[in-house]
């Protein structure tokens, strides 16, 4: 996606108090979808989610992000959210994470810190380091 456009889509999404979380191309049934995935203080409702995704459809009518047609998706990516980035592990300071490594499987523990190139996880008692460049997959687990 152009930097403009995602410029432009962080910018909006702000100005209704809100974090963009994450910006993912996906399909369903054959349908592509533009999905914005928002996070905001005190949680995302629908409400929220029709204002940005209300302003959002008339910049991206005019700008659009993709050749092909798309359907519009705003939404906040969950309780149980991956984690790609480096921003997102260190929003997910002080919640549980499932995080597969390359070569060793999976491990779950709490997330104690974060920084631009690892995540420090709590696993039994014990704090580990790990580099992203270690980890495959990654999500926050939430137990019922």
């Amino acid at each position: 996606m152009r930097s403009d456009i995602e410029n432009t889509i962080k910018k909006t999404v702000k100005s209704f108090g809100a974090e963009l979380y994450d910006i993912e191309v996906t399909s369903d049934a054959g349908d592509t979808i533009l999905r914005i995935m928002i996070t905001k203080e005190g949680g995302v409702n629908l409400d929220l989610c029709a204002d940005i995704s209300r302003d959002l459809s008339l910049y991206l009518d005019v700008n659009p992000p993709m050749v092909e047609a798309y359907r519009l998706e705003v939404s906040s990516p969950g309780i149980e959210r991956k984690l790609i980035k480096p921003i997102h592990y260190e929003h997910a300071v002080g919640e549980k994470a499932k995080i597969k490594i390359i070569g060793e499987g999976q491990v779950v523990g709490l997330i104690k810190s974060a920084d631009s190139n690892s995540v420090v996880l709590e696993i039994d008692g014990i704090d580990r380091k790990i580099e992203y460049i270690e980890i495959n997959k990654a999500r926050t687990f939430f137990e019922w």
